[in-house]
């Protein structure tokens, strides 16, 4: 069951921070999510993902990527699951929400699955001679991302006429000035929808309140300092991520990543 982890710090815009292949699933229940986006794929067999309430049955060649900090759990639905995984960071990891559409959740189909199979197996199978060399490494990452940009989930949402009209002005808002003091009333109020009304928007498309991805965005945005400032005090990296004081910003990124910012800086 092969399985490599990052074992150096994150310089490069994309990293692997765990992949692996021809991997004995076992139940898994993560009640805070993941803290980066990770990506699951059945390789033989069959398992149930469920992502906020909402139940996935991944067949051989179908996966699911996930987004940081979303409720899930998944199982095994047959005598053996062997799956293929990656999870992602990167010095720009921010930035994988945009690629893939500000999906929450995206699912692949066998089509899609055989390409992103093949390249795991490829990058698997070569893995002393490409962790030797971080730049490509980090391209074959990219290249990896890319087949979620490619969805079919994605391309349908930029044909949504209310996700067009009402989330995506709100989204772009919220990664403008996610410094600032933004809150739900007020960024309902920048395209004249109540509160209630948009964060039912924000459920339908991207499975989660505005409170939840603004916080998400600026979460996400200090791991990003936290690893590329590291002499950034925390009470700066705070105030620069839209946080109203140090001690709030410590207690919402603990409760979303399940470590403080100074152990989460450590461990990366």
């Amino acid at each position: 069951m092969p399985i490599h982890f990052r074992n150096s710090p994150v310089n490069e815009p994309f990293v692997f921070e765990s992949i692996g292949n021809h991997w004995r699933q076992d139940r898994v229940l993560r009640p805070k999510g993941y803290p980066i986006y990770h990506y699951l794929q059945t390789e033989k067999g069959r398992g149930i993902v469920e992502v906020q309430g909402k139940e996935y049955v991944l067949n051989e060649g179908e996966g699911i990527l996930i987004a940081p900090f979303l409720h899930h759990s998944y199982a095994k639905d047959s005598e053996e699951w062997l799956t293929y995984f990656v999870t992602f960071t990167g010095t720009i990891d921010s930035s994988i929400g945009k690629m893939v559409g500000n999906r929450q959740v995206i699912i692949i189909e066998k089509e899609q699955g055989k390409r992103i199979g093949e390249l795991i197996d490829e990058i698997m199978e070569n893995w002393e001679v490409l962790s030797a060399d971080a730049r490509a490494l980090s391209i074959r990452c990219y290249c990896l991302l890319l087949n979620f940009t490619d969805s079919i989930y994605t391309r349908n949402l930029a044909d949504e006429p209310l996700y067009r009209r009402y989330v995506e002005p709100v989204i772009k808002e919220i990664e403008t000035n996610y410094d600032t003091e933004l809150t739900a009333q007020m960024l309902s109020g920048r395209v004249y929808v109540t509160p209630q009304y948009l964060s039912r928007l924000f459920r339908r498309f991207l499975g989660c309140s505005v409170y939840e991805y603004l916080t998400t965005y600026r979460i996400n945005r200090a791991r990003e300092l936290l690893v590329s400032n590291r002499r950034m005090e925390v009470q700066q990296i705070a105030t620069q991520t839209g946080f109203s004081d140090a001690s709030h910003f410590i207690a919402m990124f603990k409760k979303a990543t399940g470590v403080t910012p100074l152990e989460f800086r450590r461990l990366n």
